[in-house]
């Protein structure tokens, strides 16, 4: 019985190790238009996405500028087949929706902005652009 509760001990921290590395990449992607997350908006260029629980860094490669936000996990069905950033488009505007890393069927995802919830509510059609990102080690 000591044995087993040693076990299962050991196997927990391994697992909280692993899911704490895991949440803590850091993606690369070049996002080619102008991006809003919350009440900022984002040049077109190159990005780091480092995330570490429900805090996301966001890091302006070319003006080495990090900026921290909140994202909230989401989940799918099935595992994302691809590392991807997915922004919802409209009203001329592209908002960083959900990060999605391959092999994980659990992403992040941000909140609307105000700007979103108003576009929205004017029935202003909605699309989602994927831009392709990279885990950079």
């Amino acid at each position: 019985m000591k044995n087993l509760r040693s076990i299962l001990a050991a196997l927990a921290v391994l697992l909280m190790a692993t899911a704490a590395h895991a949440q803590q990449r850091t993606l690369t992607a070049t996002v080619p238009f102008n991006f809003v997350v919350g009440d900022r908006a984002y040049p077109a260029g190159d990005y780091l996405f480092r995330n570490s629980g429900a805090v996301l860094m966001i890091t302006n490669a070319e003006q080495a500028k990090t900026d921290i936000t909140l994202s909230n996990a989401c989940e799918s069905v099935t595992p994302s087949t691809d590392t991807k950033l997915v922004f919802d488009s409209m009203g001329g505007y592209h908002f960083l929706r959900q990060i999605w890393v391959a092999g994980n069927s659990s992403g992040r995802e941000l909140s609307r902005s105000r700007t979103e919830v108003r576009l929205a509510q004017n029935h202003e059609k909605q699309e989602s652009v994927i831009v392709a990102a990279n885990i950079s080690r």
